[in-house]
């Protein structure tokens, strides 16, 4: 298992051990000029003129209408006036106050957001509505890694703040592998991206978390992301890696959950359709030879609890975009991970790639990509399958990558009737290597929606036979 790093030596600061912090923010709140206690004043004010004004009228209905025998214990004319006016005093400044230190923070909780959010206009009621509503939306798990989950976690985040990302730690390559092998800590960089597409903070502190240090520059940073470098200085601050996820997620206002899929030094294994062995994530990617078989080393990692918990809670479980071998199926393949899923009563989509990967996916197909899920972990769970039906545009040469259409031409359909395919236009126009947020989050949720309406219940495992790539 990755060793966790050190605590910090600052000693812990309680700022209110004296009690003090009250008074101060009472004295603040009574100090002149403040521009509070006059409106607060003329509030109540008000609030006595409307009571009196109701009073007189309520006195004149009183001696000129009938009442029903009710209103005689309503009105408390079993008690003398004194005291039925103490009791109605009594009543009406605990409402009043009750409303005012309600409302006051709840304005102050959306104002804090808008804050956090600077840069970003938001009418305040939006902000209130989001506070209000979007953590009471379902609770989606989304299983993937690169810039593929970071893609679908953008769209998502509009509709609930009850998200939980669930990224792989087998990557060795780039800036997280070396941190990795240095530190030895869980790679930092697909939950570096997770956290910037969840992060509400402002977008220049986003990019400076996305900031990475120039080739060249021979200070040692070279190549370095300021995201990770950040993380892994939170996980010696805080203690673990564990509790610096958490803490830069609350630093940035990171809305939902980031869960790697295991906390020990997994790395990945896969043999090609030639017989041959290739360890590593980088080295599978860069070998570019077709892929028959994947596993771990070890075999048997123990997953993280919190991601078990989240994905057994959730009512969506949303698997893909991203690299089918080096980022999808490597959570899946922790096998405590992989029957927790399995055995979800969550719907569960699987969402296709829409451009092929060079050196992974090279002329897929969406079926094969679902046929090598299936193959690897021993059935098709899902309730569907979101594709893209915008691919007729051809990708530029250079990219050394084709769009990937339902089925290969001339082949027909091997996935199980049951299996919804679910045809969208979800590519980014911009960029037709990648999805576009708003259009797949979109797709997604009336695919859920729709769903429940049918009464889709969840799929248990199906063998799918294997087929030729």
């Amino acid at each position: 298992m990755f060793r966790r790093s050190r605590g910090s030596d600052l000693p812990a600061v309680a700022p209110n051990d004296d009690g003090s912090r009250p008074n101060r923010q009472l004295r603040k709140w009574l100090a002149p000029g403040i521009g509070v206690k006059r409106w607060f004043v003329l509030l109540l004010l008000g609030m006595g003129l409307l009571g009196l004004g109701v009073s007189f009228l309520a006195r004149e209905l009183y001696l000129t209408v009938t009442l029903p025998d009710a209103f005689y214990y309503i009105t408390l004319q079993f008690l003398p006036y004194a005291i039925r006016g103490a009791v109605l005093i009594g009543l009406a400044v605990l409402c009043v106050g009750v409303g005012i230190v309600r409302l006051t923070s709840g304005l102050v909780v959306a104002a804090r957001s808008s804050d956090s959010r600077a840069g970003v206009e938001e009418p305040l009621v939006e902000l209130l509505h989001r506070q209000r509503f979007a953590g009471r939306g379902i609770r989606i798990v989304c299983i993937g890694g690169g810039t593929g989950l970071s893609v679908l976690l953008r769209g998502l985040k509009a509709y609930t703040d009850n998200l939980s990302a669930v990224v792989s730690v087998a990557d060795d390559g780039g800036s997280s592998g070396r941190l990795r092998r240095d530190m030895g800590i869980i790679p930092p960089g697909d939950l570096r991206n997770c956290i910037a597409a969840l992060a509400d903070a402002e977008p220049l502190m986003t990019r400076l978390f996305q900031y990475r240090f120039p080739e060249g520059s021979g200070n040692g940073l070279e190549g370095h992301s300021f995201g990770n470098l950040f993380i892994v200085a939170m996980s010696d601050v805080a203690g673990s890696m564990e509790e610096a996820i958490h803490e830069t997620g609350r630093v940035l206002a990171v809305r939902g959950k980031i869960l790697p899929s295991t906390l020990e030094n997994i790395r990945l294994a896969a043999t090609t359709a030639d017989g041959e062995r290739i360890r590593g994530e980088s080295s599978i990617t860069e070998a570019g030879q077709r892929i028959a078989n994947l596993n771990l080393e070890p075999q048997h990692p123990a997953a993280y609890p919190e991601t078990l918990n989240a994905i057994r809670n959730a009512d969506l479980i949303v698997v893909g975009p991203g690299s089918l071998f080096t980022s999808v199926l490597p959570n899946l393949l922790v096998p405590d991970l992989r029957l927790a899923f399995q055995e979800s009563d969550a719907m569960k989509l699987y969402v296709s790639n829409v451009a092929t990967q060079h050196g992974e996916t090279d002329h897929f197909s969406v079926q094969d990509h679902v046929r090598a899920i299936a193959e690897h972990i021993g059935g098709l769970p899902f309730d569907a399958v979101v594709a893209n039906s915008n691919s007729r545009t051809r990708l530029p040469r250079g990219w050394r990558s084709e769009p990937v259409r339902i089925a290969r031409d001339g082949e027909a359909s091997r996935l199980p009737d049951s299996l919804r395919m679910i045809e969208a236009d979800i590519v980014d126009t911009g960029n037709r290597y990648r999805h576009d947020s708003a259009k797949l989050a979109d797709a997604i949720m009336t695919a859920y929606h729709e769903g429940r309406e049918a009464g889709v219940r969840p799929r248990r495992p199906q063998r799918v036979g294997a087929a030729g790539r």
